[in-house]
């Protein structure tokens, strides 16, 4: 079932009569998405999203922030490398709407003239001359029909082939820049102390709050004064509070990256000459995507950030 969408997915567990983890026989794609979107695939766990509401009959309810919740990370092996898994999440949201997930160069493929994603069409499906091509998804959705041509699986096969041997007449280049740029995400010390600053300030201010709470209720304040410095302790904290967040967001950024670029860097190690087949595997490793153009151009966008263009036509 790997790279299928949502919707193919549920369709194929019900043609396959498997049932749902309720019991019913009629899947959703949205009860898919839930699934796949579990934290437990990254091998972390949160605790508490349901509780016990009678220890006598054993009635459970889902926690609307009645009781504590908490994230555990690395609670278990993950099924999908984290940095992996959010990358894939982020990359299906940005999608905007569905795609087509069952082919090799599914959401790889980008169209020069509206942006939008290739996918896979059958031709002559009933006769020898059987081929699978790829073209615009949006090609005939609007009046002004997108110029960008077709592409068949093999041509395309090719055509990486060739952009990848360009890419490695530069190999020993590109490798030393990307272990140049793992050493600058891999630091992270500045960021680590901006958190560890942030966190002290927020402590700080909760300790704030909470003395004038204490205070408010074991004597008699004006509430005027009271509420204006309570107000503005938690704008202090919010502020705080929204600082850290964009911290966090910036180390997992840096960490995502620097995951991309070890994987990008660790297949262009082992592959020292080209390899005389198209590999699914490697094609995936080491394009981020391809860009088609209407004048038989398509530009090769690799992971490092490297761009190669080839031409669709001989």
């Amino acid at each position: 079932m790997q790279g299928k969408t949502p919707y193919a997915i549920a369709k194929h567990l019900m043609e396959k009569k498997i049932p749902t983890p309720t019991g019913k026989q009629r899947w959703q794609h949205r009860t898919i998405e839930n699934i796949l979107t579990n934290e437990k695939y990254k091998g972390d766990a949160r605790l508490q999203k349901c509780y016990t509401v009678d220890f006598l009959s054993k009635k459970r309810k889902v926690n609307e922030g009645e009781v504590p919740q908490y994230y555990v990370e690395d609670s278990h092996h993950a099924i999908i490398a984290p940095a992996e898994w959010q990358m894939e999440m982020e990359r299906r949201r940005n999608m905007g709407r569905s795609h087509n997930c069952c082919g090799p160069f599914s959401a790889k493929l980008k169209c020069g003239d509206c942006g939008e994603f290739f996918g896979s069409k059958v031709w002559h499906s009933n006769s020898k001359y059987k081929r699978t091509i790829w073209q615009c998804n949006a090609k005939f959705k609007s009046e002004s029909k997108c110029t960008t041509p077709h592409l068949y699986e093999q041509r395309i096969q090719e055509l990486f082939l060739e952009a990848l041997g360009r890419l490695l007449e530069i190999r020993k280049t590109v490798i030393d820049d990307c272990r140049a740029v793992m050493d600058v995400l891999g630091d992270c010390g500045t960021i680590e102390k901006k958190m560890e600053s942030v966190s002290s300030e927020m402590e700080v201010v909760t300790g704030l709050i909470q003395k004038l709470i204490v205070e408010n209720a074991t004597r008699k304040l004006d509430q005027n004064d009271y509420r204006r410095k309570y107000g503005g302790y938690v704008n202090k904290y919010a502020a705080l509070e929204s600082r850290m967040d964009n911290l966090k967001k910036d180390r997992e950024s840096r960490e995502i990256k620097f995951d991309i670029f070890s994987g990008f860097l660790f297949e262009l190690s082992e592959l020292e000459e080209l390899p005389l087949e198209f590999d699914v595997k490697l094609f995936h490793s080491l394009v981020d995507y391809a860009t088609v153009y209407h004048d038989e151009r398509i530009v090769f966008h690799f992971r490092n950030g490297t761009e190669f263009e080839t031409i669709i036509i001989i």
